[in-house]
């Protein structure tokens, strides 16, 4: 009698197969060695050792990283994209100076959609470059916003911003509310866009608008992001003037909770600490951003023991200068949590300035930079490819940063 040996299963087909030397999944922690991601239909099926993948599936594109760490795209959970164009304006002074001296009176003649647009661009085509595949934005003219992040292709929670003062954009309150929820209605079906309300923070927006802005939140499920005790001053105005710290006097108006997003949350009491941590509520921790305009240290380390989830946020390019997540882990010592579709980031390790590499998460934090993505996809597409932009001309980028600089001097 013969005996046949039972036929393999045929290699399933998909879309991608990505070969690395090291992959790092974040969750679960560790780093896998020799294995490969694979995606279909713009989703990860699977990571798996690449001699089994080899087996496994048939790939219509196939991509091989000898030296380089895969891991999933980067997420700056705090940006204002469009202040790009107003990097390096005042640099070196205090938040209250650069703000009330230097940006407000630029934002109050320059500011307009095309000015969001482009600067929005220019931000997403950077923020690529260096492996950030989404960004929680928060600035003037949403909608112009999402017209740059659509054509970049990167991901975005835009936030709709409210304040109690006119600018170009609304003359109060209900004026942006309205101007931010008309954005959200035309945008609210792309699939990589999320939004927010984004009130700038309890000393620029009164009671009144905060229990709006409640209201709303609550009505159609949206979180809300604000700047939140960046400064000892804030701390102090509103202890003198409400009895209680801003975040107390948010709690007390009914904005706290899992949705409520802290940006900066640097001065923090221990009451403050204990309140996140019981309401479940998020903190955007932006390092770079709270040294260079002196504003101090966040209790980071205080805030992880009691449990409250701390993301990092790039803050705007005119108070950072670099809207760059792997340089903000370099400050905070720990890397964000990031998307789970097939976003995913290529670093390469093969040059000599960054061997011998024994422990390639050490690396990611103390060693690279945002110079060494070389590589960058979204919903499995690519977006950079060897170090170079593919949905948005560089050269292009630099012209519309270069015409508003000619009109801002």
């Amino acid at each position: 009698m013969t005996v046949f040996a039972a036929a393999s299963p045929a290699p399933t087909p998909v879309d991608l197969c990505i070969d690395a030397r090291w992959i790092v999944p974040i969750e679960p922690a560790g780093v896998l060695v020799q294995h490969t991601l694979v995606v279909d239909g713009g989703r990860i099926v699977a990571v798996a050792p690449t001699a089994s993948a080899q087996r496994e599936y048939t790939p219509r594109e196939h991509v091989s990283l000898p030296a380089h760490v895969l891991l999933p795209g980067l997420v700056n959970a705090h940006t204002h994209a469009a202040m790009a164009l107003l990097r390096g304006i005042a640099d070196d002074v205090a938040l209250k100076v650069w703000l009330e001296q230097h940006v407000w009176p630029r934002e109050a003649r320059f500011v307009s959609p095309d000015f969001v647009h482009d600067g929005t661009l220019v931000a997403a085509g950077e923020m690529l470059l260096g492996g950030i595949t989404c960004c929680a934005d928060q600035y003037f003219f949403p909608d112009a916003a999402a017209r740059a992040y659509r054509q970049s292709g990167i991901r975005a929670l835009i936030g709709l911003p409210v304040l109690d003062f006119p600018t170009p954009y609304a003359a109060d309150a209900d004026g942006y509310l309205q101007a931010g929820l008309a954005a959200r209605d035309a945008w609210k079906h792309e699939p990589k866009f999320a939004f927010a309300i984004a009130p700038h923070a309890p000393y620029t927006v009164g009671d009144s608008s905060w229990e709006k802005i409640v209201v709303y939140a609550r009505q159609l499920d949206l979180p809300i992001q604000t700047h939140l005790q960046e400064t000892r001053d804030e701390l102090e105005q509103s202890l003198r003037a409400h009895a209680m710290s801003p975040l107390a006097r948010l709690d007390r108006l009914g904005v706290t909770g899992p949705n409520f997003i802290a940006v900066h949350a640097v001065h923090l009491r221990d009451s403050d600490v204990e309140l996140l941590a019981e309401q479940s509520s998020q903190v955007v921790h932006c390092p770079g951003s709270n040294l260079k305009l002196a504003s101090g240290i966040a209790p980071v380390v205080r805030l992880k023991a009691r449990g409250v989830n701390v993301a990092l946020g790039s803050d705007g390019a005119a108070s950072n200068n670099r809207l760059d997540v792997l340089g903000e882990a370099r400050l905070a010592a720990l890397l964000a949590k990031v998307a789970t579709e097939a976003d995913a980031i290529a670093v390469d390790l093969a040059a000599f300035q960054h061997a011998p590499c024994y422990d390639p998460i050490s690396h990611l934090v103390h060693v690279v930079g945002r110079d060494q993505v070389t590589d960058v996809w979204i919903a499995g597409k690519r977006v950079v490819s060897d170090g170079a932009l593919v949905t948005l001309d560089a050269s292009e980028l630099a012209a519309r940063a270069r015409l508003w600089q000619d009109r801002m001097q």
